[in-house]
């Protein structure tokens, strides 16, 4: 005689479950990002996907921020260095332009990242890429570290602004706006209001990099003690 469909397994026949490890949880949290998006990424939701109850998962991360940051670190091991030779701005504006191809990706991750940065191996490696380059162009290390931060924050923010990306009839509304701004009141924005819109976005992102970096190179830091914080 069969057992019915409906008959419960015994613990025994089951397959073992694999051992949880963090390598694993994070893994399976980048798989329910790409498949049902960054919401999705929860404990509650991991634990139904690795077949255990949430409480197991704090062992091995804190928190749901925690896990957001994780996921965002492992998917920057998707972001190579530059290739080497050529000029080192250049090939520090690829390394950017390649960060932020990635979180446009996952935009609801990049506003994550805003307030909730990643501090695993890739985070690491990124950063010690931008400082290379940056010294490779003789940029004092103190405005390359504080240069590091501004340039990771602008292609952060640029992708998190595509959460909720603005319509067509948007664009359309504030360019009638603009275009109907009285010269008498607003001179300046009468004279540059086609300026203001015009470019591709990765005509934008390319300038505002450039001018980023440019800034960096010129503008020094406050003085301060070494290891001063405050």
């Amino acid at each position: 005689m069969t057992d019915r469909p409906d008959t419960p397994r015994s613990r025994r026949e089951r397959p073992a479950k694999p051992a949880l490890t963090r390598e694993g949880i994070i893994a399976a949290a980048v798989a329910i990002l790409r498949a049902e998006g960054l919401g999705k990424v929860t404990m509650r939701r991991l634990a139904q996907e690795l077949d255990t109850g949430p409480a197991s998962l704090y062992v091995y991360v804190r928190n749901t921020a925690e896990l957001h940051a994780a996921v965002l670190d492992e998917l920057l091991g998707t972001v190579r260095p530059a290739p080497a030779g050529g000029d080192w701005r250049e090939r520090l504006e690829r390394v950017l332009t390649a960060y932020t191809a990635m979180l446009f990706e996952h935009p609801t991750l990049a506003r994550s990242a805003l307030t909730a940065r990643p501090s695993g191996p890739h985070y690491l490696n990124l950063i010690e890429t931008l400082l290379t380059l940056l010294d490779e162009g003789g940029v004092p290390p103190a405005q390359a570290a504080w240069g590091v931060d501004l340039l990771l924050q602008h292609a952060t923010a640029t992708a998190a602004e595509h959460v909720e990306e603005a319509s067509e009839e948007d664009w359309d509304a504030l360019r009638r706006t603009l275009a109907g701004v009285a010269d008498r009141t607003h001179p300046r924005i009468a004279a540059l209001g086609g300026t203001l819109l015009a470019g591709a976005p990765e005509e934008r992102l390319s300038w505002a990099f450039r001018a980023l970096i440019a800034g960096i190179e010129r503008t020094a830091v406050p003085d301060r003690p070494q290891g001063d914080t405050t």
